[in-house]
């Protein structure tokens, strides 16, 4: 069994996903592509770090743009907006100013942004794209 540590996160090579995991990876796929087709270029997916992960990070002409992307089953608990809490913000921005000091570090002058890509079922085919859904303060 091999270890492979990957953007700051130890994971064991050839483990499968779990079926929720395949989910978000594939809703990720589905943001990716939409952001791309409305003239974002993806940067890095996936940034992880201790105390935090940014989903997909791209450049909108001059800005940066981390996306945090979220998938929902059901809104019993408020839906796929609702789970981006504070406490999941506050990584999120801990996790791009990581990227920053260090991948990044040629980006680190323009200006940022936090959007989120949203699917709540039963339609998981469309998604809410949120620019500025949060700040960094």
């Amino acid at each position: 069994m091999k270890k492979s540590a990957e953007g700051g996160r130890t994971s064991i090579v050839g483990a499968r996903a779990t079926p929720a995991q395949a989910r978000g990876q594939i809703a990720e796929d589905l943001a990716a592509a939409h952001l791309e087709r409305n003239g974002l270029q993806i940067l890095a997916r996936n940034v992880r770090c201790r105390g935090g992960e940014v989903d997909l990070i791209g450049l909108e002409r001059n800005t940066l743009v981390f996306v945090e992307v979220r998938l929902r089953g059901n809104s019993r608990f408020g839906g796929a907006a609702a789970s981006i809490t504070a406490e999941k913000q506050r990584r999120i921005v801990h996790a791009a100013r990581w990227w920053l000091s260090g991948g990044g570090r040629s980006h680190a002058n323009r200006p940022c942004r936090f959007d989120a890509i949203l699917f709540d079922a039963p339609d998981a085919n469309h998604l809410d794209w949120i620019r500025a859904a949060f700040d960094a303060d």
